[in-house]
């Protein structure tokens, strides 16, 4: 029988073998296209979106019990913090020739919500853990 992983090991887990697989069928289905693999900052735009997704919930698993009223608008601050990346580290790269391409926009946005998702998920599930706990 092997042992469970805890909760934030989970996520990390999850969040890690998620962006691989997605990063492997992104490749995956540009190469069957003939489209450049490794173009549009792609390896940049995963591993940024991988590390920000994780920060961002290990801290708000960290404050949980602290600022359990709050972790709405940290998980909203959150969000707000990786628009900010992409403002300052992809976005004078993808317009540099005036235009954003859908390559492009692909590159950023498909890691951005394969985390996402898994952030609101996981975030979901520890509030209501918190909530249950309260309620003992």
């Amino acid at each position: 029988m092997k042992p469970k992983l805890n909760f934030l090991t989970q996520f990390l887990v999850l969040l890690v073998l998620l962006l691989v697989i997605s990063f492997g069928l992104h490749i995956l289905v540009l190469s069957a296209k003939a489209l450049p693999v490794f173009d549009n900052l792609i390896v940049r735009s995963y591993v940024v979106n991988g590390l920000l997704a994780a920060i961002i919930f290990v801290l708000l698993y960290k404050f949980r019990q602290k600022l359990k009223n709050q972790i709405g608008f940290l998980f909203m601050g959150g969000s707000l913090l990786k628009f900010a990346f992409f403002f300052l580290l992809f976005y004078p790269t993808y317009k540099s020739d005036g235009d954003m391409s859908g390559l492009e926009f692909a590159a950023f946005f498909i890691p951005y919500a394969v985390a996402l998702f898994l952030e609101t998920f996981y975030t979901s599930r520890m509030l209501k853990n918190l909530e249950e706990t309260a309620k003992k």
